[in-house]
């Protein structure tokens, strides 16, 4: 590689452009641009290309070509005129025939030769310059159908994706609701089994004590909210053990599993706004709230057994 090449090079890589985008600017193919970074001139059709060429080359990265020609003088090669051949002998022959007169039909004829050279030169450099406008037009197709090949491929491919995303969340859909359905008929009937067997049967009221019988269910789960106003509530099983004694606030519901006790005793401080349920469902008061404010309410529980 020649110091010229290097510098070319490094001016198009500067300027942030590959060998195909210079092609493109300066319509010359892609071999003879390697050729001139390179230094290798025989891939050129001629001295005088190759000079065209590399004043093009400069112009496309922002360089003066002549400081370049300057420069660089020993790595471009020079385009000489032939000098005219001179007659070899001064001899003459026994007729004389002057020489002004050989000279001046090369005279006559030069016109017509430069004319002809100059066609010739012309039609040699239309010739390269069309080569190189078919060739970049025929790789800038076969760029853009590669791209178009590209773009079909993708978006077949995206459409088969979609389609695959589409169907995966049908199928998810699908499965959901009927998980949903599942659950639901399940749950009814849970409580239509609860509601067609559990029993609460009063079996005493005294003062402010009432007594209830639970039965037809194999589960004893107890709910007691305040609605109203801030209560005091006691909790305890038939044999005095305390579940809770405390206050229970305005909003607050307390939650119960009573299912391994036989007997549960319920003392409300302030009745009006509470409200129990056993295993999900609404149970009454012994009294009316606003005629017995204290009330105490005593469950016993017989536990169904499993069939």
């Amino acid at each position: 590689m020649t110091e010229l090449g290097q510098r070319l090079r490094q001016e198009r890589e500067n300027k942030g452009m590959s060998l195909e985008d210079l092609q493109k600017n300066t319509k010359i193919q892609k071999r003879y641009l390697i050729g001139i970074e390179e230094g290798n001139y025989d891939v050129m059709p001629g001295k005088f290309y190759v000079r065209a060429f590399i004043k093009q080359y400069c112009e496309a990265v922002g360089l003066n070509p002549d400081d370049i020609f300057d420069q660089y003088k020993t790595d471009i090669p020079t385009t000489q005129t032939d000098d005219i051949p001179q007659p070899l002998s001064r001899v003459r022959s026994r007729k004389e025939i002057p020489q002004n007169t050989k000279a001046s039909k090369a005279a006559d004829y030069l016109p017509t030769i430069l004319v002809v050279a100059g066609v010739l030169v012309v039609g040699i450099i239309i010739w390269v310059i069309a080569q190189n406008i078919v060739s970049g037009r025929q790789e800038d197709q076969a760029a853009n159908t590669e791209q178009t090949n590209n773009e079909v491929q993708q978006s077949e491919e995206q459409q088969a994706s979609n389609e695959d995303q589409a169907a995966k969340e049908a199928a998810e859909k699908e499965a959901t609701e009927k998980e949903k359905a599942a659950k639901e008929d399940e749950e009814k009937k849970d409580e239509e089994k609860e509601e067609t067997k559990q029993a609460y049967k009063e079996v005493q009221k005294s003062g402010r004590n009432g007594t209830y019988e639970l039965s037809g269910t194999d589960e004893f789960k107890l709910e007691v909210s305040s609605t109203q106003a801030d209560t005091w509530l006691d909790v305890k099983n038939g044999k005095g053990n305390s579940f809770y004694n405390a206050m229970l606030k305005n909003g607050e519901t307390k939650e119960f599993d009573f299912t391994k006790e036989s007997e549960v005793r319920v003392n409300i401080g302030f009745s009006p706004g509470v409200q129990l349920k056993i295993n999900g469902q609404d149970v009454s008061l012994p009294f009316d709230a606003n005629q017995q404010v204290r009330q105490v309410v005593t469950i016993k529980y017989e536990q169904e057994k499993a069939q």
